[in-house]
């Protein structure tokens, strides 16, 4: 994600001597320096240096160990950090990175990869309006943007948003199995099931697209999709996709516990 962030920002206009990189493996610091123009440093201290914003991409057991080393150490003034590490909570990373730093969480998703990500955002209270414009204009280099009014409310971006990439994946594979089970030659299935659900992206992300209503144009009654819409609803689909979300709400939550400060 943090390499995503950094193609981003080199698109959307960010000057490559303007970013700078903590990277501990000597391989990673080689490929970013060649295919992002970018510095990369083993040494965090000395890549966060002066820096007005730090965006830490890290696993979620590494986060304590990557902060705290560097708390009283950012310069003339505190940046502002946007973590996209999921799970640890903003009480958390403020406590490793000292007094006075402000913290925004993002939950960004992988579609970011290619510019068509979809990102949940939190700031607490201190967090002013221009460093929220700037956790606005940093995450929007990879795609969309939804603010939440509650931390707890990103366990849930996490599951819809941050998972889902995941879920419709697994569809267009089932889909694809299935249509081979009928018949069909595997490629020419999975390029279908593939096409499909980039098709169907494009249309649910249209001007005001609705998705009810693009299901309804889709559906004639009595026809093809209303048989297969049918079955979905005779197997509760519908409490499918609200158990797993529930169940991926909950992991979010417990994960946010063992990474506690």
């Amino acid at each position: 994600m943090g390499r995503a962030l950094i193609a981003g920002l080199l698109r959307s206009g960010t000057r490559a001597e303007h970013i700078a990189v903590g990277e501990h493996v000597a391989a990673a610091r080689a490929t970013l320096a060649r295919e992002l123009g970018i510095s990369a440093s083993p040494d965090n201290a000395a890549a966060v240096a002066g820096a007005s914003v730090v965006l830490l991409a890290v696993k979620p057991q590494d986060a304590a160990g990557v902060l705290a080393p560097l708390a009283g150490r950012w310069g003339t003034g505190p940046p502002l950090i946007i973590s996209v590490v999921a799970g640890v909570r903003v009480a958390a990373l403020q406590e490793w990175c000292g007094s006075g730093v402000p913290v925004v969480r993002a939950i960004p998703n992988r579609p970011a990869l290619v510019g068509a990500g979809a990102t949940g955002l939190y700031a607490p209270p201190s967090v002013s309006a221009a460093q929220r414009a700037t956790a606005a204009q940093v995450l929007g280099s990879v795609g969309e943007l939804v603010w939440v009014d509650s931390e707890e409310a990103l366990d849930v971006v996490t599951a819809l948003s941050g998972s889902g990439p995941a879920y419709f994946f697994l569809l267009a594979e089932l889909m694809a199995e299935a249509g081979t089970q009928l018949g069909l030659e595997a490629a020419a299935a999975r390029h279908l099931a593939a096409v499909t659900l980039y098709g169907a992206g494009l249309l649910a992300h249209g001007e005001d697209a609705q998705l009810a209503r693009l299901r309804a144009e889709v559906t004639s009654p009595g026809g093809t999709t209303a048989a297969a819409l049918r079955a979905f609803a005779d197997a509760d689909l519908r409490g499918i996709v609200a158990r797993a979300l529930d169940a991926a709400t909950r992991r979010s939550r417990e994960l946010a516990a063992t990474h506690h400060s």
